[in-house]
């Protein structure tokens, strides 16, 4: 549901246009509203969990979630959308790092990969499917349809939690760090919004230059402020783990490069290639069906091979297949694009079990909590960096050539797709710096 709610607004946006009566960019609104208010609330997640329990804020995330979606289904108008979507942003950010909170705790190191899986496939999944699936809600039924499909998810995944979840809860009483979350949830949600400016070609560029650095220097004094508090909102004493380290920092390249394919390849499938939108959103399921499929061999790759050789010999293979797409055109044949979406979904699952899993690899059980809110902050301020870049390369490319021209928009949609392969393929300098050994109690590889 976090996922999917990501994305799958953006194929809606023309019927509720026409509902509301207002302009499609009116509707920027609850786009970004979700998306920001997540960046924001992300990193409550952590404390709350120790200090409230994990069945308890789990249980009290997904019913505000889903008691919003079923509001965000009845609006009457654009605000009253926007107020109920960020709601809807706050429930998600407790949503995914408890959820994952609950798998680190639960779960001994030899067993992480295997149960991580789960957590991640959806993660994978949600944004490629999001404007397929929304697409074809809207063309069957109408635009409050989309948040009401979360009202019996929801009710399900209530049921479980009462009857399944476990409830952890520190035993240490730490006080909330209010200046922390000012400074980092702030300057987060700031740099979320400002990137969003980007990608929407906003005219005032000085005004998002100006949000940007204060972004960056509200973060930049959070990670100052972390190190002489008592008890900060997150610990970036974990950078001291290597392991830890490499995986945050090789991971924001390679979802970096890899974040922006929900946004590049429709482009490439409708505007490049010229594909109806139902031809362009099917051709995301056989992506969807192979990273499933990968959690079955994902652990036995990884106990062969260990997380060394995997991560450098996967990330530079994502990097080609970036390039490959560069050499699509009106001539490929649908299935040989269909063949390599099945390769894109079977390398990008693999990449995000290993990168995932191998942060945890050296994290003791009390310093969970604190690795799951900051590897989710990372992973969702990646994936808006990743929009952004593939939005920038796009728009940068097309500067030079003639936007009417279909060959010419494929050419620059073709330069984007390298820019993207490079900046994917720059992660694996990171991972050499790992060693053979690393994750062994995760992977089993010896």
């Amino acid at each position: 549901m976090d996922q999917l709610d990501s994305t799958i607004v953006n194929s809606a946006i023309p019927a509720m246009s026409l509902s509301f009566g207002v302009a499609p960019l009116s509707l920027k609104s609850v786009m970004t509203s979700y998306i920001i208010s997540l960046a924001v609330f992300i990193t409550l997640s952590g404390w709350m969990a120790d200090r409230f329990g994990t069945r308890r804020i789990f249980t009290f995330a997904v019913t505000g979630f889903t008691v919003s979606s079923f509001l965000c289904g009845m609006s009457t108008s654009v605000d009253m959308l926007t107020f109920f979507r960020v709601i809807q942003g706050i429930s998600a950010a407790l949503m995914m790092p408890v959820g994952r909170l609950l798998i680190l705790r639960t779960f001994e190191k030899s067993e992480l990969l295997r149960a991580m899986n789960y957590v991640i496939i959806p993660a994978l999944i949600g944004p490629l499917l999001g404007p397929s699936v929304g697409g074809l809600i809207i063309h069957w039924f109408s635009w409050p349809m989309i948040f009401f499909i979360n009202i019996p998810i929801g009710i399900a995944v209530l049921f479980f939690i009462n009857n399944y979840v476990p409830d952890y809860k520190s035993n240490e009483k730490k006080s909330f760090d209010w200046i922390g979350f000012f400074l980092f949830g702030g300057g987060l949600g700031l740099l979320t919004w400002m990137l969003d400016l980007i990608d929407n070609q906003y005219s005032n560029f000085n005004l998002i230059i100006l949000g940007i650095l204060t972004a960056v220097l509200m973060i930049a004094g959070f990670i100052f402020y972390s190190f002489k508090a008592t008890s900060p909102l997150l610990n970036f004493d974990l950078f001291k783990i290597r392991t830890f380290r490499i995986s945050i920092l090789g991971g924001f390249f390679s979802r970096l490069g890899m974040g922006g394919l929900p946004f590049i390849l429709p482009f490439l499938y409708q505007i490049g290639l010229g594909f109806p939108a139902w031809k362009a959103g099917l051709l995301t399921v056989p992506t969807a069906l192979a990273a499933i499929a990968m959690k079955i061999f994902s652990p036995t790759v990884l106990a062969f091979f260990g997380y060394k050789r995997v991560l450098i010999l996967n990330t530079v293979l994502i990097s080609f297949v970036l390039f490959f797409y560069a050499q699509v055109g009106k001539n490929t044949s649908i299935e040989l694009i269909v063949f390599i979406n099945l390769i894109l979904g079977f390398l990008s699952s693999l990449q995000m079990a290993c990168i995932n899993s191998l942060v945890f690899s050296d994290i003791a059980k009390n310093q969970s909590s604190v690795a799951s809110t900051m590897s989710s902050s990372v992973q969702q301020l990646t994936f808006n960096f990743g929009l952004t870049a593939s939005a920038l390369a796009i728009g940068f490319f097309l500067e030079n050539f003639d936007s009417q021209r279909q060959d010419q928009t494929l050419h620059a949609l073709h330069l984007s797709f390298i820019a993207l392969g490079a900046i994917t393929l720059l992660s694996t300098l990171w991972f050499f710096y790992l060693e053979g050994t690393d994750g062994k109690q995760i992977s089993g590889h010896n």
